[in-house]
């Protein structure tokens, strides 16, 4: 399977999976789908015959809610059955919410942001001790990239010189509520990787041959004497490959319900369905898709900045006096 049946693959699965679950997260899972897909379709060494195979290379996927991308990655290259996907999110099933390690395939489990890239370092610098010589990768969310934890593992990889770890940004530009540059301002995000010493790519994360080209240009930077570790920002777009999700924070959080939500979602998909590829679930499309109606939550910005308009106005409030003090007024 290439790269872009894998990427859908990994989109299809994912509607599927947080439909089923009423998991959130879709609009992660859509924007980081095409570097998982490249990932695993033409980068990382890895056997899912034996999962542990000390000559791998290793995958840190730290922005652990969209996991529902590397479990449908890992699926489809056969760590464990497709029709377990249907299980994720459900009680008592190894397809946890957030990446869980008890999953052939997943080295660390991650989902409380910060820590994936150290762990990765540790890796990284593990294997420079031991001379071993496969790579570490590390895919970590820009909004991630608040967490202080991660810029003592950046300078902690450039001090060591582990120009065997790689990382990847998915580099949506929304986090939690908002739009990065309205949450916490992070650009010129290049600018500050290449501070900090390591060797930076800039690309269009949604883009294959881009992806392809820059894992290439980081595993040559490996066997460069400038020994720097290397980070891809992948410039990607949230909810990516269904128009009504693109953008809208609110698929950070929403799952695609029943109606026209899922119905569009699966529906816009199959008009960009790869050859080659069968969808399990609808095999042929939906015959007759329930549409959005006037009235529907579609193209509104949920945006915090548009969204959180206070109304409550200005109260005052009487205290009563104290002796030997004058009666005031404190406003709310």
């Amino acid at each position: 399977m290439n790269s872009e049946q894998l990427a859908w693959k990994i989109r299809r699965h994912g509607i599927e999976m947080t439909h089923l679950s009423g998991g959130s997260h879709i609009g992660a899972v859509l924007s980081v789908a095409d570097i998982v897909a490249v990932l695993y379709s033409d980068v990382i060494k890895y056997n899912p015959e034996n999962p542990k195979w000390d000559e791998r290379d290793r995958f840190v996927f730290s922005k652990g809610h969209a996991g529902a991308a590397v479990y449908a990655a890992l699926a489809e290259s056969g760590f464990f059955a497709v029709e377990e996907l249907k299980t994720h999110y459900q009680n008592g099933s190894r397809l946890s919410g957030h990446v869980s390690h008890y999953l052939p395939g997943i080295d660390f489990s991650t989902g409380s942001l910060g820590h994936g890239l150290s762990a990765a370092a540790g890796m990284a610098y593990a294997a420079k001790k031991d001379r071993k010589e496969h790579k570490v990768y590390a895919v970590l969310g820009d909004g991630e990239c608040n967490e202080g934890s991660i810029w003592e593992a950046v300078m902690f990889a450039n001090h060591f010189r582990l120009n065997n770890l790689i990382c990847v940004v998915d580099h949506n530009h929304m986090a939690s509520l908002d739009f990065n540059e309205n949450t916490i301002e992070i650009e010129d995000f290049g600018a500050k990787w290449s501070a900090f010493g390591w060797n930076v790519i800039e690309i269009d994360g949604n883009n294959h041959d881009e992806l392809k080209h820059a894992f290439q240009e980081a595993a040559t930077n490996a066997e460069m004497p400038s020994h720097r570790p290397t980070v891809i920002i992948a410039n990607t777009i949230k909810g990516y490959g269904i128009s009504f999700m693109q953008n809208d924070i609110l698929w950070h959080y929403r799952f695609p319900h029943d109606g026209w939500e899922y119905d569009m979602a699966v529906t816009e998909l199959h008009e960009h369905k790869p050859t080659d590829v069968e969808d399990p679930y609808t095999p042929n499309g939906i015959e007759n898709p329930i549409h959005p109606q006037p009235g529907d939550d579609i193209g509104n910005d949920h945006t915090f900045s548009y969204t959180w308009n206070t109304t409550y106005p200005e109260k005052m409030r009487r205290v009563e006096a104290t002796p030997g003090t004058s009666e005031r007024e404190h406003r709310l």
